[in-house]
């Protein structure tokens, strides 16, 4: 399938890598800078305490607010009641403190994102903040009394977020952020072997192929762990990150995981890693999906 009209047009704008860059560092500085309070409170944007992204929750605070406000906006405009209006207000109050909430997890969820992915988030802030002021404009006009000139403003900023949501559509079903990417894989729900039980020394973590899938395994105090070897959050292999103290840490963005039980200790993931049974037979590993108990 060929690549949208917009998302090529965004190809074409080579000036977003250059800020993408520079603003990505700048994010980058500002969280490693807060030191172990900047780790929790990315973590919380991310979403890890959630089990998914929080940045998708709130978006639809603004979205649903200000499409609120804008039928309440026609509403007031063809019968002429008040009340209307003051419900317009309102909503459009409660989009903007929504889409501050938005934008704060957004960039942190953007700041782990490259190549056209990042690019196409970029716009989607610009498109996201222009909206804003528009919307910050005509929130302020209402409290002038200039209604007319107010719904002109909330339209136009209807009409940016409209846009940025559609970006962002494409960041979630096209570049797959925010999505589990060890979701659709194929575990064996019975015992499988996978390696000889003396090919895994204590302390060492290794890679193995199950009916075309990558798990990784990982032996610690003479336990034998298995978890999903392709990382959550975009992907990337376990089995070359780090393995200490019953953690591994992605090799890509440092999430990190527990191979006892598959959980997010640092995000950026907010997924679990599928865990697998584990059982060793004449001298083999086996491996199974996890049955719940």
């Amino acid at each position: 399938m060929s690549t949208n009209v917009a998302i090529k047009a965004l190809d074409r704008q080579d000036w977003l890598e250059p800020a993408a860059e520079r603003t990505q560092a700048a994010v980058t500085a500002t969280f490693e800078g807060a030191g172990e309070a900047g780790r929790v409170i990315k973590n919380f944007l991310h979403g890890t305490w959630l089990g998914h992204p929080l940045h998708p929750v709130l978006t639809d605070i603004p979205l649903g607010a200000w499409s609120t406000a804008l039928v309440l906006d026609a509403m007031e405009e063809v019968t002429g009641r008040k009340e209307f209006g003051v419900g317009a207000d309102a909503a459009v109050a409660i989009g903007l403190v929504g889409a501050a909430a938005s934008a704060i997890t957004g960039i942190a969820d953007w700041q782990s994102t490259e190549g056209r992915a990042r690019k196409v988030g970029l716009a989607h802030a610009i498109l996201n903040t222009a909206g804003s002021l528009l919307y910050g404009t005509s929130l302020a006009m209402r409290k002038n009394g200039s209604r007319g000139a107010a719904r002109g403003f909330s339209t136009l900023g209807f009409a940016a977020v409209a846009a940025a949501a559609y970006l962002g559509g494409h960041l979630v079903f096209g570049a797959k952020i925010g999505v589990d990417h060890t979701a659709g894989q194929t575990l064996p729900d019975r015992y499988k072997p996978v390696m000889p039980s003396d090919a895994l020394a204590e302390g060492e973590m290794r890679r193995v192929d199950v009916d075309g899938t990558p798990v990784l395994l990982a032996r610690r105090d003479d336990q034998v762990y298995a978890i999903a070897d392709t990382c959550s959050h975009l992907g990337g292999p376990l089995s070359e990150g780090e393995f200490k103290d019953c953690t591994v840490t992605c090799p890509w963005h440092g999430s990190k995981f527990s191979v006892e039980d598959g959980r997010v200790i640092d995000g950026p993931a907010t997924h679990p890693q599928p865990k697998l049974d584990v059982r060793i037979r004449e001298g083999q590993i086996e491996v199974r999906l996890a049955h719940s108990v």
